[in-house]
């Protein structure tokens, strides 16, 4: 599929509001509704677009913990899929030529720990389990924009924020640049009532579900459902973000970074990591390596150059690990499909 300036301003425009209607995106983009909506299904068709609505851990006061599974290959595709059917998942992927796994759970405050490593799948083909908690969000998920980014102008992502919610800082304007990282939005302690739990497992699945569908599945009118619906994003207890297949875009090396960094520099290498136009996601965390980043490159050669031109100019960084993804078995939300 052959992805163009059109296609993506509308990917750029639902990070913006997942939730934006076919009329709203066109009007700012100068073309029809039609066309949006056209341009849309031809997306989730081909490029594995989808939005999805999901809990935001950092206003919900969640634990995430990220777990490093290294096993035989003949046991990862398994594995994976048993990690994925769980709902304390909120994304697996496998990596390293299937010998790794990497997945991202979330707990709710207060729960047990030891859930996470006693349910995992028994197989003595399971060689190592390390359990990695993430103790600061530097940028990707509800933290930050992606700055791959960069269809819409500033005026464009202004229209497009639903009102009550902060507009996210805009693009970078040139190729490298760095910016502070992005923190979550202060605001009224945000939680989860009765009754969410239907509405956020369609969302996990289709972030634009109709209000008539959320109606059916909570058993809520539609108005409550919309009041409910506004309440919860502005709030900040949930957000949307874009699945997309990244070698669709152009992006053909996504590689998962294990960094060590001294305890003293640790807040400044995190956070030049946000300013990386190739890191989409980074954390600091628990355990032997104190710091993970998902990096997208173009290419093996572009990740090469990155290696070696960025990560190694960062004072402070003593070791980086890095694993190249193999495949998504769940990469946002419910599972839907293998990408």
């Amino acid at each position: 599929m052959n992805v163009d300036t059109l296609d993506r301003q509308i990917v750029h425009a639902l990070r913006i509001d997942g939730r934006a209607g076919y009329r709203e995106i066109g009007a700012v983009l100068g073309v029809s509704d039609q066309t949006v909506a056209r341009r849309y299904r031809r997306l989730r068709e081909n490029a594995g677009v989808r939005v999805v609505g999901m809990p935001n851990p950092i206003r919900l006061g969640y634990e995430s913990w990220m777990l490093r599974l290294h096993t035989s290959p003949d046991m990862a595709t398994p594995l994976a899929d048993a990690l994925a059917r769980r709902p304390d998942t909120a994304w697996v992927s496998v990596f390293s030529g299937g010998t790794e796994i990497s997945c991202l759970a979330r707990l709710a405050a207060h729960a047990d720990r030891e859930s996470l490593l006693h349910r995992l799948p028994r197989t003595p083909r399971l060689v190592s389990v390390t359990a990695h908690c993430l103790i600061h969000h530097f940028v990707g998920g509800a933290v930050g924009p992606d700055r791959r980014d960069d269809a819409l102008t500033a005026g464009q992502i202004a229209a497009l924020t639903p009102d009550g919610v902060p507009a996210p800082p805009p693009p970078p304007f040139t190729i490298g640049g760095s910016a502070p990282a992005g923190e979550p939005v202060e605001a009224a302690p945000a939680r989860l009532a009765d009754g969410d739990d239907a509405l956020l497992d369609v969302l996990s699945r289709d972030g634009r579900a109709g209000h008539t569908e959320l109606a059916a599945a909570t058993g809520w009118p539609e108005s409550t459902v919309r009041r409910r619906m506004r309440e919860l994003r502005r709030s900040g207890a949930i957000y949307y973000d874009v699945e997309v297949k990244p070698h669709v875009f152009g992006f053909l090396a996504p590689v998962l970074l294990w960094v060590t960094v001294a305890p003293a520099r640790l807040a400044a290498v995190g956070a030049a990591l946000a300013g990386h136009d190739e890191v989409v996601f980074a954390a600091a965390t628990t355990g032997s390596t104190n710091l993970v980043a998902t990096v997208v490159c173009t290419d093996m050669a572009a990740f090469y150059r990155y290696l070696t031109e960025r990560i190694s100019g960062l004072d402070g960084v003593d070791r980086v690990e890095s694993a190249p993804l193999l495949r998504h078995v769940k990469q946002l939300g419910a599972v839907t499909g293998r990408l």
